[in-house]
């Protein structure tokens, strides 16, 4: 480009030359600010169609909110798992407890989560528009505000909304810092990184996986290595000082890590893959392209997969973000299937899946080539129609329906809620217990319902007597519950101060009398006078 002020530019212009004037002009691209507005308000609509209807189950999204509630009743700087949160990241709950002092328990977690699950589209344009131009990224958008299973992250408590937008951000600007040779971008994605360590143990791979891309990230091997230097020295402020309050609690700096490890292992022993079956490893090979298949739906997980192929041949300068994608989906697919001490959800997949919809510019480009408009329409249009029918179908068939196949999909729908006969004892706990100032004594659930049960009843912790709790017995004595919930299959009657009579259970002596209008796998009884 010659500056306007030069000779050339003052000189008169050239003779036209015959025949330039039928190429066409490239179209200018459209206002950055009109994109990222369109495609926010994309990705709200949908978010704000099932946040009304959807309730916290996955995602340890109700144990989350009560540990920020008691991180407001108290607030501190939480420096290790025993300091009020267990396996999960501080950062999570200062956010929740922040927004928990204005809004209720049931509405706040869900509301950072819709923040940020919203706000996540404009670091995917981002950094789609840096890689593939701005009609890629709208694309990925476009593709990311349809996503069924992101709807139910936004919607709900866990973290995996939140996480995913400092994540989206640390590959937006380590994009930016790389292509444009400046260091200043990749500071801000190191610090934005310190952020999703503190949310999820997941995100802590991603800085030796970034620094070592760095060091590839340039032929100048000088400006290459400081680059990378620089970022992970700056990624690990956080790590170090959770590490160093892990150590001093527990006496092992990886403690919440290996406390989450041990969890899986014991989950694979207890869902019957510690044998090592073969049914069992095909299934967990196959889980993240299964879950990509399904959730992001064919047409967009296929162009993106091929996407990725292609670009990894012809846009070298990309790679990086592939191996970003693959590299962890290898790790804990080796986990899973050949190691044994992992067990995946489709909420684990979310970061690598995130991805996908970046790449689908060039999936088109390979798949569709010089076949012609029609030929790119028709994949374009497919595409389009299974990303928005297959999700809202599945919203559908899950919603307030149990059993069979409708449990087994309800952790990827855009729907999340919780079993009707649940939700009934919680609501008869709400209003003819906890609004009348009574006490409750509630079961173990082994499938962990009661966490729901206790959580919907909206009972303060000193009015319930839970047998999940140690404090079980002191709770019972100073709170006398006039009320008893059981679980079929749950710890209370294997207490050995517990005789149940037909439909009378006497605990430690108190007689309680079934009522009517409830229905298995729960039962609630009432103190008799």
């Amino acid at each position: 480009m010659v500056p306007a002020s030069s000779p050339a530019a003052l000189a008169s212009p050239p003779t036209a030359v015959p025949g330039l004037s039928a190429v066409p002009a490239p179209q200018p691209e459209p206002s950055t600010r009109w994109l990222v507005g369109l495609l926010l308000l994309a990705a709200l609509l949908p978010r704000l169609g099932v946040f009304f209807i959807n309730e916290n189950l996955f995602g340890d999204a109700v144990v989350r909110t009560e540990l920020a509630e008691r991180w407001l009743a108290s607030p501190h700087v939480i420096t290790s798992y025993k300091d009020g949160t267990f396996q999960f990241g501080p950062l999570h709950l200062y956010l929740v407890g922040a927004v928990l002092s204005v809004f209720e328990r049931d509405v706040a977690g869900r509301l950072v989560s819709l923040l940020f699950g919203v706000a996540s589209v404009v670091p995917l344009f981002a950094l789609t528009r840096r890689l593939f131009g701005w009609r890629a990224g709208v694309a990925a958008g476009l593709a990311f505000s349809a996503w069924g299973m992101h709807l139910q992250f936004s919607t709900t408590a866990g973290s995996e909304a939140v996480s995913l937008f400092f994540m989206l951000a640390v590959f937006a600007l380590v994009a930016e810092g790389v292509e444009e040779n400046r260091f200043q971008p990749l500071f801000w994605g190191a610090v934005l990184l310190n952020f999703a360590c503190a949310l999820r143990y997941d995100a802590w791979m991603y800085i030796p996986l970034i620094t070592v891309a760095l060091v590839f990230s340039s032929e100048d091997r000088v400006a290459s290595l400081t680059r990378a230097v620089g970022f992970g020295l700056v990624c690990l402020p956080f790590p170090l000082l959770w590490m160093q309050g892990n150590e001093l609690a527990h006496g092992d700096p990886f403690f919440p890590i290996k406390a989450v490890e041990d969890f899986h292992k014991q989950w694979v022993s207890d869902s019957g893959g510690a044998g090592g079956a073969l049914g069992w490893r095909l299934q967990q090979l196959g889980f993240w392209p299964a879950v990509a298949l399904f959730t992001l739906t064919p047409g967009v997980a296929l162009l993106g997969g091929v996407g990725m192929v292609r670009a990894w041949k012809k846009h070298p300068e990309t790679r990086w973000l592939v191996v970003m994608a693959v590299l962890p989906t290898l790790y804990f697919t080796l986990r899973a299937a050949v190691l044994l001490n992992f067990v995946p959800l489709a909420r684990f997949t979310v970061t690598q899946l995130v991805l996908l919809p970046v790449f689908m510019a060039p999936g088109l480009a390979a798949l569709v080539g010089n076949k012609g408009a029609f030929a790119r329409r028709a994949v374009v249009g497919v595409s389009a129609v299974l990303a928005v029918v297959m999700p809202v179908a599945l919203g559908i068939y899950t919603f307030r329906t149990e059993g069979g196949l409708h449990d087994s999909l309800r952790p990827v729908s855009p729907t999340s809620t919780n079993p009707v006969a649940v939700m009934q004892v919680a609501r008869y706990l709400k209003e003819e217990v906890a609004a009348k100032g009574g006490a409750a004594a509630i079961d173990d659930d082994p499938s962990y319902m009661d966490l729901q049960v206790a959580f919907f009843s909206t009972l303060p912790e000193m009015r319930m007597a839970r047998v999940r709790w140690d404090t079980f017995r002191q709770r019972m004595a100073d709170a006398r519950p006039e009320v008893l919930v059981r679980f079929d299959g749950g710890k209370l009657v294997k207490d050995p101060g517990v005789k149940l009579d037909g439909r009378t259970l006497t605990l430690d002596g108190v007689a309680y009398q079934e009522q009517d209008g409830f229905s298995a796998p729960l039962h609630v009884y009432r103190r008799q006078p």
